[in-house]
Order: C-alpha cells, then sequence, then structure tokens
C-alpha cells in the first residue's frame, strides 16, 4: 500500500514536473519566437535605413558625377580659353617686355631722383635752420658792429689826439735829449783833453823839476787824488750818460708799442725816431 501510495505520489509529481516543464519551455519558445521576431523586424528596418541611405548617397553620387563632368567639360573649354589668352598674353608680354624695361629703367631714375629730393629737402630744412641761426647771429654781429663801430671812432678820436700828444712829446724829448747828450759829450771831451794836457803838463814838470822821491811820492800822490776824483766824476757823468740814452731808449720802444697798439705804422710819422747809443755798446 505504501508503494502504491509513493508510486502514484511519484506518477502525480512526475504529470506535474512534466506540466511545468512543458509551460516553462513554452514561456522560453514564445519568448524566443518574441525575440526573433523583433531581431528580423529591426534588422528589416536596418536594413531598409541602410538601403535608402545608399540609395540617396548613390543617386546623389550619381548627381555629383554628373555635375562634376558638366564642370570638367567647362573646365575644357575655359582651359583652351585660358590657353588662348595665356598665348595673347605671352604675346602681348612679349611687346611689352621692352616698354616695362624702360618703365623699370625710369622708376629706378625716379627712385634715385627721389632719393635725392628727400636728401635736398632735408638739406634745405637744416639750410633754412642755419640760415635763421645765422640771420641771428648776423643781427647780433651788426649790433656789435655798430657797438664796435662806435668804440672805434672812439678810439680813433682818442688816437689822433694820443698821435699828436706822442709826437709832440718825442720831439721835445729827442730836443732835450740830443741837447744834454750834446752838452755832456762836450764836457767829457772838455775834461778829457784838459786832463790829457794835465798829464802833459805834469809829465814836463817832473822832468824839469828836480824834486826829492819824497816829495815827489806827495807830489803824485796828490795828482792821484785829483785824477781819482777827475775819474769819478767823469764815471758819473757817463753814467748819467747812459741813464740818459737808455730812458731815451724805453721811451721810443714805449712809443712804437702804442702806435703798433692802435694799428698806426711808423712810415705815417714824417720821421725815424732816432736811438741813441748807450755809451760803450
Amino acid at each position: 500500500e505504501i508503494e502504491a501510495k509513493y508510486t502514484k505520489k511519484m506518477q502525480v509529481l512526475r504529470d506535474e514536473l512534466d506540466l511545468r516543464k512543458k509551460t516553462e519551455i513554452y514561456e522560453v519558445e514564445e519568448r524566443k519566437n518574441g525575440h526573433i521576431s523583433e531581431l528580423m523586424r529591426n534588422h528589416e528596418k536596418a536594413f531598409n535605413d541602410m538601403k535608402n541611405y545608399y540609395n540617396d548617397i548613390t543617386v546623389k553620387n550619381l548627381a555629383l558625377i554628373s555635375l562634376l563632368k558638366e564642370q570638367v567639360e567647362e573646365m575644357r573649354k575655359k582651359e583652351v580659353h585660358l590657353e588662348k589668352e595665356k598665348a595673347d598674353v605671352l604675346l602681348q608680354n612679349k611687346q611689352l617686355k621692352e616698354p616695362l624695361q624702360q618703365a623699370q629703367e625710369q622708376v629706378f631714375e625716379l627712385q634715385k631722383k627721389l632719393a635725392r629730393y628727400d636728401k635736398d629737402k632735408e638739406a634745405l630744412m637744416n639750410t633754412k635752420a642755419r640760415l635763421k641761426v645765422t640771420q641771428k647771429e648776423l643781427k647780433d654781429l651788426q649790433w656789435e658792429h655798430e657797438v664796435l663801430e662806435q668804440r672805434f671812432s672812439k678810439v680813433q678820436a682818442e688816437r689822433d689826439e694820443l698821435y699828436q700828444k706822442f709826437t709832440k712829446a718825442i720831439n721835445e724829448v729827442q730836443q732835450k735829449t740830443g741837447f744834454k747828450n750834446l752838452l755832456l759829450e762836450r764836457k767829457l771831451k772838455g775834461l778829457l783833453s784838459v786832463l790829457e794836457k794835465k798829464e802833459v803838463e805834469l809829465s814836463e814838470v817832473f822832468a824839469a823839476s828836480n824834486l826829492d822821491p819824497g816829495a815827489l811820492s806827495l807830489v803824485s800822490h796828490k795828482l792821484e787824488d785829483v785824477l781819482n776824483s777827475k775819474n769819478t766824476t767823469i764815471k758819473d757823468l757817463q753814467f748819467q750818460l747812459a741813464r740818459v740814452c737808455k730812458a731815451h731808449n724805453d721811451m721810443l720802444q714805449t712809443f712804437e708799442a702804442k702806435l703798433t697798439a692802435f694799428g698806426i705804422p711808423l712810415d705815417n710819422l714824417g720821421f725815424k725816431p732816432l736811438a741813441s747809443p748807450v755809451l760803450g755798446q
């Protein structure tokens, strides 16, 4: 009974499991079929889209090819036309080459002239600036010239006055110094002649008199004292003469320096100032 009972339960369980298995298999097949149908629809849609896409591309490419063919034909026509124009242009270029060279040379010359013009323009501006400065300097120099002319007139008047004074002074000094020199020279010559005469007379007296040596020595000493005194006087006179001559010559040098400073040549004096010779030179 137990075996029959469990056999029956096993059969019932088997039937339930078979039914569940069949149900699950049916559900799986249904899901699989639905998935396959969906995939087929999606693939069909994708294929149609791709087909339409490539059909559009093909149509567009065909239109583009047709357009490009037309453009190529037009380009060929343009190329032929351009080749013809090129030949004409080359011919014109060949014809215009010589005028172009001449024009280039003219342009080069004009550029040189332009450079010289710019340089001359700059030089002109600099010259104008220097001219303004020079004009200002000229005005200053003219003013200084007028001032110097006035000063020159004043100095010229002073020069003429000094010239007259110097001429008068030099004449007076020459007369005075010449007269003094003449007196001193005559006095000196007279003293020298007197001295020589006295010496001769003294020699004759010594020769004529028979004086003893002591008296002769005394007389000689006195005579030497007198001669020393006379020699001292002669030296003083010579010193005075030399001093006067030097003062005269110094005055002449000063006079000549003043004349040179005032621009008066010595030849315009009418006479030539003479320097007095210093004794012993």
